[in-house]
This record gives C-alpha cells, sequence and structure tokens, in this order.
C-alpha cells in the first residue's frame, strides 16, 4: 500500500522497527515511529503489520529516537507512524509534536495514519487540540463505501461510521487523504464496489482522493479465499473499468491520485476539471493493455 522507507538510508536503519510504511507523499518527511504495528490489524487484504505485536511506544525512546534524526536529517514535515498513531491519547500525541518541533522547530505540518474508529472515539476538542498543535493531515484508508464488502474484509466500521468520522475531521479543520481499493470486492461485486465508493466519498469530499489496485498478499485471509475459489480478482482491464466507474460518478473538488507502484498506469488529475482527460487515459489504455504495467512491476 505504501512505500517501506527501507530505502531512506543505512543511518536510520537502528531507528526503526521494520518494515516501516508511509505515504507516497511523506518520503522527505522526519519519520517518527510513535507505534509499533497497527492497533486493529485485521483487514483481511492487509500484510503490512502482520508480524509486529502492536505498542505504543514511551516519550523516552520517542524523544531518543528525534534526538538522533536531528544529526542527519532536516524537514518541515512530521509524520508519525506506525500504522494508525491517532489511537494514542490526545495529551501523549499533542506531547509528541511538541517534543519534535522543540528539536525540529522549522516543523510546520504533523500528519499521521488513523482508522475511522480512532476519530470516532475522540472529541471534537481533542480533534481541534491536535489541530492547534500542528496536526494538518489525516491519512484513512475507506477501501470500499460497500457495507457488505467492508464487513468481509473486517474493517469494522460502516459506511456511514466512515462518512461520520471524516467529517469530524474536517469539522476539526484537519484536511483529509482517503484511498481506497479498485479490486477489493473481487469479479462478483466490482460494479457495485465501484458505485458505492464514489458515493461515500462524494458524501465525504475529502482534499485528497488516492486510489491503488489490489494486490493479493500471501497468507492473508483474502489470498486463502482466492485459493479457495471464493473471490474471483480482477483483470488489468477489470481494474481500468472499475476505476472508471468511480472517476465518472465523483461530483466534489480533489486533487485524484492513482499513481501508485500498484496501478497498471498512472493517473493524476484535480478534479472535476481533469475528470475527461482521466478517463481519455482509461479508456485508451483499456484499448491499447500493452501499455499496461506487466504484474511483476507492480507493488505495495
Amino acid at each position: 500500500m505504501w512505500d517501506t522507507g527501507q530505502s531512506e538510508g543505512k543511518n536510520m536503519a537502528h531507528l526503526y522497527d521494520f518494515p516501516l510504511f508511509r505515504p507516497p507523499s511523506e518520503a522527505n518527511s522526519i519519520i517518527i515511529q510513535a507505534t509499533y504495528g497497527c492497533s486493529h490489524n485485521k483487514c483481511t487484504f492487509c500484510g503490512m503489520y502482520k508480524m509486529k505485536k502492536f505498542r505504543v511506544r514511551s516519550m523516552d525512546e520517542i524523544r531518543r529516537d528525534l534526538e538522533i534524526l536531528k544529526n542527519f536529517q532536516r524537514s518541515r514535515k512530521l509524520f508519525i507512524a506506525d500504522g494508525n498513531a491517532l489511537c494514542i491519547e490526545t495529551e501523549r500525541l499533542i506531547e509528541i509534536i511538541r517534543t519534535a518541533r522543540s528539536i525540529f522547530p522549522e516543523i510546520e505540518r504533523v500528519s499521521i495514519y488513523a482508522t475511522p474508529m480512532d476519530i470516532l472515539v475522540k472529541s471534537m476538542d481533542e480533534l481541534e487540540s491536535l489541530r492547534e498543535e500542528g496536526l494538518e493531515l489525516i491519512y484513512l484508508g475507506l477501501e470500499s463505501g460497500d457495507d457488505e464488502i467492508l464487513e468481509e474484509i473486517r474493517k469494522s466500521c460502516s459506511s456511514q461510521e466512515m462518512i461520520k468520522a471524516c467529517r469530524r475531521v474536517m469539522d476539526a479543520g484537519i484536511d483529509l487523504s482517503i484511498t481506497a481499493i479498485t479490486g477489493l470486492g473481487g469479479k462478483e461485486k466490482s460494479y457495485r464496489h465501484a458505485k458505492n465508493t464514489a458515493r461515500v466519498l462524494n458524501e465525504i469530499r475529502p482534499k485528497y482522493t488516492a486510489f491503488l489496485s489490489l494486490i493479493p498478499v500471501e497468507d492473508t485471509p483474502l489470498h486463502l479465499r482466492i485459493k479457495k475459489g471464493l473471490f474471483t480478482p480482477l483483470s488489468q482491464i477489470d481494474h481500468l473499468k472499475e476505476l472508471r466507474w468511480v472517476v465518472e460518478d465523483l461530483s466534489y473538488k480533489t486533487i485524484f491520485r492513482a499513481n501508485h507502484a500498484s496501478n497498471y498506469i498512472p493517473l493524476k488529475a484535480n478534479l472535476p476539471d481533469g475528470r475527461d482527460e482521466i478517463l481519455r487515459l482509461i479508456d485508451y489504455a483499456i484499448s491499447h493493455p500493452e501499455i499496461l504495467k506487466p504484474e511483476y512491476l507492480r507493488a505495495l
């Protein structure tokens, strides 16, 4: 789903509990692991943190890592990892941000991963306090807007809870970057996955909208379903058709990206202005499958 961070350089290797995942847009950010792993860690398609036992790290550990990082990294952006670090108590998150800013006074923007349930257990006062401390961007995996698919992948929330959580974030003045995944409903539910995902995105209206293409991860529950013939993965063309169904329905202003390493063709535009160009590129790729990224080059 995201870059592993293992290319960040040997100097950082002793700081992190690998694998370290971060959004592509955080490539040049200061990254601090406030947690190890994901507190949920049940999604059937995800293998990102299966090898880690979830733990909230102590302030002494975090402060030590920040002190080491200041010797060889400077950035105006701070990304708080691992999987859903917003689950940490608000007072601790504020302490982490303040500590980071005392060591890196140039920090202007703080971002973090979150699940909808992490957001819903925080009050508006807590979210607004985090925004005042510099939390400007939350990355959230919508994955699908279809309730049946959300239940199948064990996302532990409904589409309405997704919408409620996202609106709370935006009402607090924090930007949202939402990710969905083509192919998550399989061949059997492709159209409804696309249409319901577009419907929910239209209700949320996030500033950033990103799409990945499903890559089954070995030994995950979804991969086992595929092996048993209970889930039919999409073909390359099916992924593009599904993405087209989404894009043609999106009706809000957003920075749209489908240029992750998992996608068969790189697509980016500001919607709705760039919708026709995105649809044209998708149609061209469907008609010329030879230009699509081969499977062996796709990555999470």
